[in-house]
């Protein structure tokens, strides 16, 4: 069996108790060595075989599963984050099909989730926002016209963006032209991590916050007016509001 496995944004302590279990019980483990903390794969069994995808091709790490597979071991291929994410797992999960391999996924808490957790924010705030984009910037790899910056922007929804930091001037850019220049933005490198760096500002200051902060990768980029202050309390304690497990006072 081959479980893909979602490690969490870093912190050794935000893996699943399901994905750690797993872990702790590989013959074989596959790990994203660039983004996971090794802590994560720290309560290993001795006799377990680590591999680093960091240097391995798609079909070097199929390859590894399915020798693994064919010797009865149990494999952990461990992913950054949430493997469903930008995780690359389709491909794998699609060999794996067709060489009857069996697999299952467990998925892990994202490092946008992450990264909203490390300066205290909640996307989904009544009178401000209902809906949070997920996206990134094109770059080696390309991302549909119709999912631009740009496109996306004339929502002002809460957006996390993923994998572009090295890019915030021109995603300041793309983003103003819908969100105001006063729209609050945050980059959060390494959200979770012991060495996790914040930065806040505005879409007309945060580029050179970043430049001088020195974060250039590993960071999660946060934008929309949920980090503002403005927001109306929900309904869901509202003691005038009534619901199927509580009556209107």
């Amino acid at each position: 069996m081959v479980y893909f496995i979602g490690a969490g944004p870093g912190d050794p302590d935000l893996i699943t108790v399901k994905g750690k279990r797993i872990v702790e019980e590989a013959d074989v483990i596959i790990y994203a060595g660039s983004l996971v903390n090794k802590e994560i794969i720290g309560c290993r069994k001795e006799a377990a075989v680590v591999y680093n995808s960091a240097s391995m091709t798609l079909e070097e790490v199929i390859e590894v599963m399915e020798a693994a597979v064919k010797e009865n071991q149990l494999v952990a291929r461990v992913h950054t984050g949430d493997p469903s994410i930008y995780g690359a797992i389709r491909e794998q999960i699609d060999i794996l099909e067709e060489r009857q391999i069996d697999y299952k996924v467990i998925p892990g808490v994202s490092s946008f989730v992450g990264a909203a957790a490390a300066i205290n924010k909640e996307f989904t705030l009544p009178g401000v926002t209902q809906t949070v984009i997920l996206t990134r910037m094109e770059g080696r790899t390309p991302v549909p016209e119709k999912e631009s910056l740009e496109k996306l922007a004339e929502h002002q929804a809460s957006m996390c963006i993923f994998l572009s930091v090295h890019m915030i001037e021109d995603v300041a850019k793309r983003l103003a032209t819908h969100y105001p220049l006063k729209t609050p933005i945050a980059v959060i490198q390494k959200a979770t991590w012991e060495d996790q760096k914040v930065v806040i500002g505005t879409l007309e200051n945060i580029a050179e916050k970043v430049k001088t902060s020195g974060i250039n990768k590993t960071a999660q980029i946060l934008v929309g007016d949920f980090l503002g202050n403005d927001y109306e309390y929900s309904k869901l304690y509202d003691k005038t509001f009534s619901h199927e497990f509580r009556t209107a006072k």
